[in-house]
């Protein structure tokens, strides 16, 4: 079997339903989705070497890359060409992680910065990919109908998975989260101090 195909030497790619520009707001959605899985496989790589301190982590980790390949074939696909691979579950699961990981972090206070272990450093860079992806989205979403509305909603709570796991993952490894220095307390109880109101 031949890697290459040659079918985008002049600027188009195929998707699910027709073809597209590789310049396409579509492309550039779901090539965002497939950085951000990226930086998982490199988080993990760097967490492998603890792996008994982090095996539900890396666990999470995989089950994220597979959801992040169907987030990107799901954005791939022009509306009703084929089932959408995403489903409400995996969005709900990040969402029960993310309260299981907050209450294990110490208490935040202040915005910190992205790092600490280089663990922590690569899962920060997928937090602010998986941003980019999810602007991506929305700006598809305006231009485009049909685009499966799980897609943002996991991007969203994904991200937020991230920043839960990166300071989990510098506390495991006894590692302080740096704060913002200019940064007033703007959390209580780990939550924004508007998020109360």
């Amino acid at each position: 079997m031949r890697l290459y195909t040659r079918t985008g030497d002049k600027g188009e790619t195929s998707i699910i339903g027709g073809r597209v520009g590789k310049d396409h707001l579509r492309v550039e959605a779901y090539g965002t989705v497939d950085e951000t899985n990226c930086f998982v496989g490199q988080a993990m790589a760097e967490l492998h070497s603890d792996k008994a301190a982090f095996q539900d982590i890396l666990a999470d980790l995989e089950t994220i890359q597979h959801e992040l390949f169907d987030c990107g074939g799901d954005l791939a696909t022009v509306s009703g060409k084929r089932e959408w691979k995403l489903q409400p579950e995996s969005v709900s699961e990040l969402e029960r992680k993310i309260d299981e990981y907050i209450k294990e972090a110490p208490e935040l206070e202040r915005f910190i910065l992205p790092g600490g272990s280089k663990a922590a450093a690569v899962i920060h860079i997928a937090r602010t990919v998986t941003r980019r992806a999810e602007r991506l989205v929305v700006a598809l979403m305006r231009e485009e109908e049909g685009i499966h509305p799980v897609t943002l909603q996991y991007l969203n709570r994904l991200s937020d998975y991230f920043f839960a796991i990166g300071r989990v993952i510098n506390f495991r490894l006894g590692v302080k989260d740096v704060e913002y220095i200019r940064s007033a307390k703007v959390f209580r109880d780990g939550k924004r101090k508007e998020d109360k109101k």
